[in-house]
């Protein structure tokens, strides 16, 4: 495990795997990354840098929060592993990295699996008084009833499939994490990108999106490759917004195709 500080000064951890070039690895809300069931199989390709967010993990935390403070954390990530850093987030973690993508220079490439509209998220995201439900089960001290809800309401995910989540590796930590979910939401919910400040921004940039994933997130996607200037979507047939759990070798594929790629 190792540890950098942010530009306010919180401390930020990380894991380091594998051998080649360098690739960061953000996770949305909740998850731990360190975590994924495909982080071994990147580290074969690549040196990953598994980041765990502030406020989860061994990172520690602000007194305040902001989403600005995220986009400085990820930056800083990168900027202390060096220049031409590859840079994959998922979903919460997608606006992390397009946030932190707008304070450094030393991107190669970007990896986007559906991350939040430009404009926040809405209501068919994000349906009123979600939120709050949350609120009120991790204040009753049932973090996993709060997990179990997100994947229900927020993900749309069958009893089955929620079934399964509680197996994966990774269960545990969303469950240690669950304190964070409603004022992470709540930020992007609220916050709205300057979006013409990606207009010189000429990174490259691979927007995944699962097949079968609502109509919301392909809305979104589109978004983004409308605002950013040197993208392409990928569509992971048959999949929705976990493919890294549910077709890792398809995961694998597309990302380690796309950063590959010649400059």
């Amino acid at each position: 495990m190792e540890t950098i500080r942010s530009k306010d000064g919180t401390l930020i951890a990380f894991e380091r795997s594998g051998e080649g070039p360098p690739l960061v690895v953000v996770p949305g809300v909740l998850t731990s990354c360190r975590r994924w069931p495909v982080l071994p199989a990147l580290a074969e390709r690549f040196t990953v840098y598994a980041v765990d967010r502030r406020g989860r993990g061994d990172s520690g935390d602000g007194e305040s929060y902001a989403l600005e403070r995220e986009f400085e954390d990820v930056a800083a990530v990168v900027d202390t592993v060096g220049a031409e850093v590859n840079l994959l987030g998922h979903s919460f973690g997608g606006y992390c990295v397009l946030g932190a993508a707008l304070l450094t220079s030393n991107i190669r490439r970007l990896v986007v699996y559906e991350a939040d509209a430009p404009e926040g998220l809405g209501e068919q995201a994000l349906p009123a008084g979600l939120i709050d439900r949350f609120q009120s089960l991790i204040d009753a001290g049932d973090r996993v009833g709060a997990v179990t809800a997100f994947f229900r309401e927020a993900l749309q995910m069958t009893p089955e499939e929620i079934e399964v989540a509680k197996t994966w590796p990774t269960f545990p930590a969303m469950v240690a994490a669950a304190h964070t979910l409603p004022r992470e939401l709540r930020a992007a919910a609220a916050y709205r990108f300057e979006t013409a400040r990606f207009a010189q921004m000429n990174v490259p940039t691979l927007l995944l999106l699962g097949g079968d994933s609502p109509d919301f997130a392909k809305a979104f996607t589109e978004e983004w490759h409308a605002v950013l200037p040197n993208s392409r979507i990928v569509v992971l047939p048959g999949q929705q917004h976990l493919a890294h759990y549910t077709a890792p070798d398809l995961f694998i594929r597309e990302v380690t195709a796309f950063l590959s790629e010649p400059d």
